[in-house]
């Protein structure tokens, strides 16, 4: 019979920094959108995420994990609806906006480009591509939720390359092939 040790298990002195691996994984940069129908009308919020994966293609489903505590998860939840946004390289500006609390995001979204998605009525931004989701499932992991949405209506176009994130700063690919990427200057997208 072979025993097998168990894993390792990260002491106090030296805990576990799966922080500081995960700043090496490069990921595209994306914007969520929701909203909440309340007496004066719909409000609608927007957040930046990185966390966006593909899970199915028949059906067609993609996750997105979010802090318990949003605010943001609470609003999806209740309308079971939500739109991602892939943002080109040039939307740096956009990404930092909706990183921020909600009262900011709330204050930025009227002057940011975006317009009503055709099948669930949240917001699409000016992007490399987008899609629009209805809530599929939910499941509690950690401190997060990871929220599966049925994809309902997509557009693949690109406009241009797509913004990354890697190693704490936004960066573009340095061509359309596999290579590594490099830093892009600020530069204004809208």
């Amino acid at each position: 019979m072979t025993t097998r040790s168990s894993p390792a298990t990260p002491t106090r002195e030296a805990p576990l920094d799966l922080r500081g691996v995960m700043r090496s994984f490069a990921t595209g940069v994306c914007v969520a959108a929701t909203y909440a129908d309340l007496a004066d009308g719909r409000r609608h919020d927007a957040v930046t995420i990185n966390s966006l994966s593909s899970v199915s293609l028949h059906p067609p489903l993609v996750s997105v994990c979010m802090r318990m505590e949003s605010l943001f998860l609470a609003d999806l939840l209740a309308t079971k609806k939500w739109a991602v946004s892939v943002l080109p390289h040039g939307a740096r500006e956009i990404a930092r906006v909706l990183a921020k609390d909600r009262a900011a995001r709330r204050d930025a979204l009227g002057a940011l480009p975006a317009s009503p998605g055709p099948r669930t009525g949240t917001l699409v931004f000016r992007s490399a591509s987008w899609l629009e989701c209805e809530l599929w499932d939910t499941f509690a992991l950690g401190d997060h939720t990871l929220v599966v949405g049925e994809v309902v209506a997509a557009d693949p176009r690109r406009d241009g390359p797509p913004l990354l994130f890697v190693d704490g700063g936004y960066r573009v690919p340095a061509d359309p092939g596999p290579s590594a990427a490099h830093e892009i200057p600020d530069s204004p997208w809208w």
